[in-house]
């Protein structure tokens, strides 16, 4: 089977995995329908992050309007009147250190938001099948997974932190309206995304950005906490098979298989800054600062993707080390980018009290 869409609404479309998916969209995929990107706009997201996308706009193929998912009635409208027919739900407070201390709003957008989006879609929708509702989510719905195991779909979930368990509840109402109401819907669940265009809050572009500012590089606890990376343009390739071509109803496990723990990431970033600055490459091992380990830190992530690989023939490309290198570029050659997004996370945290 194969679904063509006319107008697909992204949510969180001017974040991080969001934007990399609308390039991914129109770039790589061939896209000739129109996508509505809606995005509150928060300190993590930036509508400079897709301003490569002006022939689009022009032609009127992209869109970007400001609204807030958790706004039933704008949503309503936007589904309605747009003849929306697929929406890919990206929108999420994502920060794990965040949910820590401030779980509130991580509840308003990935719960409250999610249930907002799936009763938009079933007031326009029905119960049609040539439509669909996409939920992206993450491998830490599953909480820490005992070595050498890896989570299955189908796996019991068992949240850890505040934003896990936002995630956890947002899938669930996304499953209840497939069976209640026979609602169209597909989840994939995804490994740690790196790449361009993500918050210096992430570990990947906090180390690289303090590498090139010779700054102190936190880690928590001895950093031996083991994670599965994955490059967002192979993320991104993952959801446009999944909904393209993924089975209505189905859940579909997103991850690359490199996994390592967090020191030795920082290690091969830090050699990956060295060569593109000339410098020895162990010129980061003194910046290395081990700090307390944060409550309810997961040990270790693993996914099993053999049902996305076998099922869709999707596979990742971007091998680990040429991810980091070109995500390391990328950070060099775009310094006004990252000063732009330290002063947004600066400004909201101080607005915070933090």
């Amino acid at each position: 089977m194969s679904r063509a869409f006319k107008t697909l609404m992204v949510t969180g479309g001017a974040g991080f995995m969001g934007s990399n998916f609308i390039r991914y969209a129109f770039r790589s995929a061939g896209f000739q329908g129109r996508i509505l990107n809606v995005d509150k706009l928060t300190y993590a997201a930036d509508e400079q992050n897709l301003a490569d996308l002006a022939p689009e706009s022009e032609a009127g193929r992209y869109r970007l309007l400001r609204r807030d998912v958790s706004d039933q009635e704008a949503m309503n409208r936007i589904v309605r009147e747009e003849r929306v027919d697929g929406i890919v739900n990206f929108a999420a407070e994502s920060h794990v250190d965040r949910s820590i201390v401030a779980a509130q709003a991580f509840g308003a957008t990935n719960i409250l938001g999610t249930l907002v989006l799936l009763e938009a879609a079933r007031a326009a929708w029905g119960n049609r099948r040539d439509t669909l509702f996409h939920q992206v989510s993450t491998d830490e719905v599953y909480g820490s997974c005992p070595a050498p195991g890896e989570f299955a779909e189908g796996d019991r979930y068992a949240p850890s932190n505040p934003y896990a368990a936002s995630k956890a509840a947002a899938d669930h109402l996304v499953r209840s309206f497939g069976v209640t109401h026979g609602l169209s819907y597909t989840i994939t669940i995804a490994t740690n995304n790196y790449g361009p265009y993500q918050s210096p809050e992430k570990l990947v572009p906090l180390v690289l950005t303090r590498l090139y500012a010779g700054e102190k590089i936190p880690i928590y606890g001895q950093g031996d906490n083991v994670r599965e990376w994955l490059f967002v343009d192979d993320h991104s390739s993952a959801v446009w098979t999944v909904i393209t071509r993924g089975k209505a109803g189905r859940t579909y496990n997103v991850g690359s298989g490199e996994r390592l723990t967090n020191l030795d990431l920082v290690r091969r970033l830090g050699r990956a800054a060295a060569a593109r600055t000339a410098r020895a490459p162990d010129f980061f091992e003194p910046l290395i600062a081990f700090v307390v380990d944060r409550p309810g830190h997961d040990r270790r992530y693993a996914l099993n993707s053999a049902k996305l690989r076998g099922e869709l023939a999707w596979k990742p490309i971007v091998a680990l080390d040429d991810g980091l290198q070109a995500t390391a570029a990328w950070y060099e050659r775009n310094e006004a980018w990252t000063a732009r997004a330290r002063a947004r996370l600066n400004d909201w945290l101080a607005a915070e009290g933090k």
